[in-house]
């Protein structure tokens, strides 16, 4: 009935995601930065574990208008995610004007022909997120993640119901961004049933490694506990007729 996507950039992370009965994995690098590709190695390994795996494609952070060398970059990256056994990819691509940038997303789409593609937060940052749903759709986009235009999704109930009632079936609407387990019934009212978080606590780091520039102080990790609270939330969840 209900979906729990977790977001992971460490071994620990994977393993967490196993422990805690996730349902699916996004696997990423630099998650303090929105997520990054993570390292081949690290897919090789993700490959394995008895969850569906989604890999992010992502050169760098920032804005997501990518240029003509890292579109080719991140088609690279996608036939590399194919080699290693993961089941798909999460990517998305955006023109300057604020909407989506399907020339790229085709280049990516091809690359990821035989993959689960999944379209990220690069929605939130659109003027209008409601044609780029439908060319998601056209390009074979199988999901898309969002907050709802929103900051979290908390504040992004509006968006988010115009979503679920615009994809009428056709494509899976992911609710990420700022969820809490407290959260799970107010976006189950928008007619969403699969939901994206970190499932992060922090855990404060070696002084030392940080006063040496290798951690920040306050370091997330993967909470296999919050995973179960999540798991466990969705039995409690009232579904609006």
């Amino acid at each position: 009935m209900f979906t729990l996507e977790v977001c992971v950039d460490s071994v620990a992370g994977l393993q967490a995601c196993i422990e805690g009965g996730a349902d699916r994995i996004e696997l990423c690098s630099a998650l303090p930065l929105g997520g990054l590709t993570p390292s081949e190695g690290m897919m090789r390994l993700a490959a394995g574990c008895p969850l569906p795996v989604s890999a992010m494609v992502r050169p760098r952070d920032g804005d997501f208008y990518f240029s003509e060398t890292e579109i080719e970059l991140m088609c690279d990256d996608i036939h590399t995610v194919a080699h290693t056994g993961i089941d798909g990819v999460v990517l998305g691509a955006a023109n300057t004007d604020n909407t989506l940038n399907c020339t790229a997303l085709e280049k990516m789409a091809a690359a990821a022909d035989g993959l689960s593609k999944t379209l990220h937060r690069v929605i939130d940052t659109l003027e209008n997120p409601l044609p780029a749903l439908e060319q998601a759709i056209e390009l074979g986009f199988e999901r898309i993640l969002t907050s709802g235009g929103a900051p979290g999704v908390g504040e992004g109930t509006e968006q988010l119901t115009q979503l679920h009632r615009a994809a009428r079936g056709r494509i899976e609407i992911i609710a990420g961004a700022g969820l809490a387990p407290e959260l799970l019934q107010a976006i189950a009212d928008c007619g969403i049933r699969s939901f994206h978080s970190s499932c992060s606590s922090i855990r404060p780091m070696d002084q030392r490694l940080v006063s040496l520039g290798f951690s920040s102080a306050r370091h997330p990790e993967t909470d296999v506990n919050l995973i179960k609270t999540y798991k466990s939330r969705f039995n409690t969840i009232t579904l609006q007729e």
